[in-house]
């Protein structure tokens, strides 16, 4: 597969530096053997491995193939050592192949094979100083060369995969607080659209007796809310499942029990209200509890027994939420991987759900805070 990415800085300096290395040689004297006729061609040669390993990415196979297939009949055919920077151009084009392709593709075993051929007429046409160690060095580097490509690839492979498991993990997570709050909320309408029934039963039943008309008006409104409340209790069984929690609801004026539960947990927690409490919708008093809650569990997790604080404040127009906790910043690390932030994205769904807004983060004194604003 073409990559069609531009080179990197990295790419640029490896370019440059095979490039000089190979002018260089050619010019000052190659350390493999005598100096070359048609200098000129080869510092060109030197410039041309240069732009190859430059763009070796875009095709890492095609280039790795063309090098070699040019540079053995080269040295087989004039019976020249190789120098070189020839060597270390075809160890970073082996080694860019084998960090980009499948390890068991044909274009590996088609690169494998090239680089072995390019190493044995490599080593055919050495001067005869060379001896087995020589032969050695030039197998083992190509093998270093080689091993490192695929421990790149596997390294990416599995950073990718990682990737892809914490996203799925996330999207596993809202989906699964979604459901809960879908679950609470048919609690919070089935209820209301049961007392709007009865409401209307009522006043039906308190029509005089010339008001045939509205009384039919109402008695249709009433049977309409009877079948909503049935399906709403339906689809609510298949919310709920066979386990799910059918007690009653909460909310802010349930929090000192929900404190009573998380102190004798051993968080040292203290409740704040400020402004004047008003009446809430039952759907955002029950997310503002459930916020609160999940917090208040975190800082357990997290922190461990340490002290808390939640405030409570009603602005205009606006419920603000803050719970922080004091605990040790080191603490908070150790446990950082427990629960994959599944309570922060259960917060945030709930607050995203009366188009509020939570932050959530570290405080500079070492304790960690979640602050929400909900619209009333």
């Amino acid at each position: 597969m073409l990559h069609r990415r531009p080179p990197t800085l990295v790419d640029w300096l490896v370019a440059v530096v095979v490039g000089l290395f190979a002018i260089a040689e050619e010019v000052g004297g190659r350390s493999t053997g005598p100096a070359r006729d048609h200098l000129p061609l080869w510092i060109a040669a030197g410039v041309a491995a240069a732009v190859a390993v430059l763009f070796r990415r875009r095709a890492p196979f095609a280039i790795l193939f063309v090098y070699c297939a040019v540079t053995v009949p080269l040295l087989i055919l004039e019976s020249q050592t190789a120098s070189a920077w020839q060597f270390y151009t075809e160890l970073v084009l082996l080694f860019t192949l084998l960090s980009e392709v499948r390890p068991r593709s044909v274009r590996a075993a088609v690169g494998l094979a090239a680089s072995g051929a390019y190493v044995a007429a490599m080593m055919s046409t050495a001067s005869p100083a060379s001896g087995p160690g020589d032969v050695a060095v030039a197998v083992v580097m190509s093998a270093i060369a080689a091993g490192a490509g695929l421990a790149v690839r596997r390294h990416r492979v599995l950073a990718v995969q990682a990737a892809e498991r914490g996203e799925l993990l996330a999207r596993e997570a809202v989906a699964e607080e979604r459901a809960r709050i879908a679950r609470e909320l048919h609690d919070i309408v089935a209820h209301s659209v049961s007392v709007m029934t009865m409401q209307t039963g009522g006043v039906r039943l308190m029509l005089r007796e010339d008001q045939e008309r509205e009384r039919q008006v109402l008695a249709s409104i009433e049977e309409t809310g009877r079948g909503a409340v049935d399906e709403l209790r339906r689809m609510l069984g298949l919310l709920r499942g066979p386990q799910a929690d059918s007690g009653p609801q909460s909310g802010l004026d349930r929090l000192d029990d929900l404190l009573d539960q998380v102190r004798a947990a051993g968080l040292d927690v203290t409740l704040e209200v400020r402004g004047d409490p008003v009446p809430l919708p039952a759907g955002l008093d029950l997310s503002a509890y459930r916020i609160v809650q999940e917090a208040l569990t975190n800082a357990l997790k997290h922190a461990g027994p340490t002290r808390a604080t939640v405030t409570v404040a009603y602005h205009s127009g606006e419920l603000h939420l803050e719970i922080v906790d004091h605990g040790p910043r080191e603490r908070r690390a150790r446990t950082a991987g427990r629960g994959a932030g599944h309570g922060l994205i259960g917060m945030r769904e709930r607050a995203a759900l009366f188009h509020g807004t939570l932050t959530a983060g570290p405080l500079a004194s070492g304790g960690f805070g979640v602050r929400a604003v909900l619209p009333l």
